[in-house]
């Protein structure tokens, strides 16, 4: 129905109506008030006659041409008109049957539309005329309210409670039908039987039976979420404490000094904080890596720790592990002195990795290629001992259970990494000498022959000075007690001149010229150091002159005779 009064019908609007298009919520307004818009501002517009549509206070309208329409409803249906409200008391009037001509337009006038509005509110609804017969075609319950203007528009009335069912739900009423013991079927309770299945339908008289198995299902749901919520509650708080402990939690530690049983801890060279606590991790004496480098960062001393082997306890605390790292009482390393033969150290390594005697010698031998030798020292004839010069003087990691041809190695490698550091193949030719080799043999014979470190530079130049071709005092002969003794594997001070003038071998520096075939020793340091740099003060004889400690240099052949008697008569002689 339109604000004029008007039913939905099918003729056509007419060109001539001067609200033609108009579509507020307003409608036409009393001719006293100016039309409003939505946002309340007041609207004008020209004034139209309104007595071309009727008498608003007579409740009569009239059509274009005088002529009145039919009316309908919503649906289309036509339906007779009504009269104008009368007092109730009043009988209802007749109704009118609509007269039509032949084109199909309806001839007549008709009463006012009673459903019509008066002129400030179209839409407004007058009551039914007929005592509330006329069907209302809002009033379903599934239908929507009328539209009303803005202004009239009243809040939706609050909803019913739903009425309560005839089971108890227990003593939350809000509780989800889950938790309830509910499934799908008992929500579809209300729903017609024509939208259920047969078996539905043939079973819903049992459905209510069914609460005491509902709750006892209820209450295992319950249980099954709990335990489900509950261990991922407690896998999450697991992974995030330990996530918090290796971002920010102290390292795991011992406490304590170790548990008394004791293990070997071999450190390899080079190792640093992390290596160091990952062998002492692997052997048991400390429980995390962390641990160990935070000790050892933390102790000023931290840093000195060398390799070797370590006589360590197990479940020790990082801090007591690093401070007895640092104390000689731990060190069960394996110590070459400086100018010990090679005969003496292989049975160090025998007696150390608890092997047959002999054993070590017997590998140096036969597999003395393979030890790491570099090309300069091999192939040089005469030579009793290839490894010879090359067993370093320092402290190694050797114990039970380790191959003798592995600590060889170990030492090789650190003789040849101290020549290569000190360039011995470039200072050998500046010092008149061969190749490296022979820069070996001179450190060890200083070596040997020097009493003192502060001989080392003197015994130095004493060995160049009668190397030089020069040389008339001894013609270029050594002349070494040493040499003589390393023939004979023996250390001896009491040498007849018979013994030693007799003996031919290569090794006797009293009846050949120049150096030995090879070293007599491992040089340390000191010995190397000085055959690099000796003295330049002409020294040309030396003479232990109480055959022990104290040496005595000089340069005649006449200085050096009353050396001699001078240790002739410490003797005794």
């Amino acid at each position: 129905m339109t604000e004029y009064g008007r039913g939905p019908g099918s003729e056509p609007w007419h060109p001539d109506d001067p609200l033609y298009g108009d579509g507020g919520w307003g409608g036409q307004q009393a001719a006293q008030q100016a039309q409003q818009s939505y946002g309340g501002q007041p609207q004008y517009h020209p004034q139209q006659p309104q007595q071309q549509y009727g008498d608003w206070g007579r409740g009569e309208q009239h059509g274009y041409g005088d002529q009145s329409y039919p009316q309908y409803d919503e649906y289309g249906q036509q339906y007779a008109p009504q009269q104008p409200q009368q007092p109730q008391h009043q009988a209802p009037q007749q109704h009118q049957q609509p007269q039509y001509d032949q084109n199909g337009w309806p001839t007549g006038s008709y009463p006012q539309d009673p459903y019509a509005g008066g002129p400030q509110d179209p839409y407004a609804q007058q009551p039914a005329p007929y005592g509330g017969e006329q069907s209302d075609y809002y009033g379903a319950p599934e239908a929507y309210p009328p539209p009303e203007p803005p202004g009239r528009r009243r809040p939706e009335p609050e909803r019913e409670p739903e009425p309560g069912t005839d089971w108890d739900p227990g003593p939350d009423q809000g509780e989800h039908a889950f938790f309830a013991g509910g499934d799908d079927e008992d929500g579809r309770d209300g729903e017609p039987d024509d939208r259920r299945g047969r078996g539905e339908r043939r079973g819903g008289g049992d459905r209510r039976g069914g609460g005491k198995e509902k709750k006892r299902r209820s209450g295992l749901a319950c249980l099954v979420v709990v335990a489900v919520f509950g261990g991922g509650l407690a896998g999450v708080s697991y992974f995030g404490y330990q996530f918090y402990q290796d971002r920010f939690g102290s390292a795991p530690d011992f406490a304590g000094s170790g548990n008394g049983e004791q293990v070997t801890v071999t450190i390899p060279k080079g190792s640093g904080g992390y290596a160091i606590g990952q062998v002492l991790k692997k052997m048991g004496v400390v429980k995390s890596v962390d641990a160990f480098v935070a000790a050892q960062a933390a102790n000023p001393d931290g840093k000195n720790i060398q390799d070797g082997v370590y006589t360590l306890q197990k479940e020790m605390s990082a801090a007591s592990a690093v401070e007895l790292m640092l104390s000689p009482k731990s060190r069960d390393n394996l110590i070459i002195a400086e100018g010990k033969r090679n005969a003496a150290v292989y049975e160090l390594i025998d007696a150390r990795l608890e092997v047959e005697k002999g054993t070590t010698a017997k590998v140096a031998e036969t597999r003395w290629k393979t030890l790491g030798l570099p090309d300069w020292a091999v192939n040089h004839p005469n030579v009793k001992d290839p490894l010879e010069g090359f067993l370093f003087p320092s402290s190694y990691a050797a114990a039970k259970g380790q191959k003798p041809e592995d600590v060889l190695r170990q030492m090789v490698a650190r003789a040849t990494e101290k020549y290569e550091s000190l360039d011995f193949e470039t200072k050998a030719k500046s010092l008149g000498l061969e190749g490296p080799w022979e820069l070996v043999t001179v450190a060890s014979l200083v070596q040997a022959e020097g009493k003192t470190h502060d001989d080392f530079r003197k015994m130095s130049e004493v060995i160049y000075n009668r190397l030089k071709p020069t040389n008339t005092e001894t013609n270029q002969k050594l002349q070494f007690d040493s040499t003589f003794n390393y023939l004979l594997g023996q250390s001896e001070i009491d040498i007849s001149e018979s013994e030693i003038n007799s003996n031919p071998d290569p090794y006797n520096t009293y009846t050949n010229k120049g150096l030995p075939p090879g070293p007599i020793g491992n040089p340390g340091d000191d010995a190397l150091q000085a055959a690099l740099k000796p003295t330049r003060d002409g020294w040309m004889y030396f003479v232990a002159t109480d055959g022990m400690d104290k040496t005595e240099f000089a340069k005649t052949i006449a200085e050096h005779q009353r050396l001699v008697d001078k240790f002739n008569a410490s003797r005794g002689n």
